[in-house]
């Protein structure tokens, strides 16, 4: 026997089985996820655009897939779409497995002749540097990391 929602449940939008809490909390880390990808994606275009920092091959390939994420996180939002995570994770994934590539080789793991960086900035060359280790690479990593968690745990909390 399924479980009854009162109507405001059903305004609300959560689906007959799922806990109301549960709905909300799902929603609330995808939105987050969707807080990250878009606070990435200002400060890459802050960096390149205000700053004038020359993006390199490999920035673009992750900036291909994070830009698309705000967009893609946005549309699952309203209404809650718990099939966004199937859309945004293998971005998330693709993203988090090139910032990952880039930051070993900014730091000397990944010989240089094993890069796309053939013409333009060297993805070897560090840019920017904050504290003395805080590299676009590292933010990128770090950004990727949050929204796959994030969306690894709203798809655990609403699985049927």
């Amino acid at each position: 026997m399924k479980p009854r929602l009162n109507s405001a449940a059903l305004r609300a939008g959560h689906r007959a089985g799922t806990q109301p809490a549960t709905a909300d909390a799902a929603w609330l880390l995808v939105f987050g996820a969707w807080l990250v990808a878009t606070a990435s994606s200002l400060g890459a275009l802050f960096l390149s655009e205000v700053m004038e920092v020359t993006p390199c091959v490999l920035c673009w390939y992750q900036r291909a897939f994070m830009f698309p994420l705000v967009f893609v996180l946005a549309a699952g939002l309203f209404p809650q779409d718990r099939r966004v995570v199937r859309y945004a994770l293998p971005l998330a994934v693709a993203g988090w497995l090139l910032a990952l590539f880039h930051l070993l080789l900014t730091r000397g793991v990944i010989p240089e002749t094993l890069t796309p960086c053939t013409q333009g900035v060297p993805c070897s060359r560090i840019e920017v540097e904050w504290f003395g280790f805080v590299t676009i690479p590292l933010l990128s990593l770090l950004s990727f990391t949050a929204i796959g968690l994030a969306l690894a745990l709203a798809h655990l909390k609403t699985r049927p």
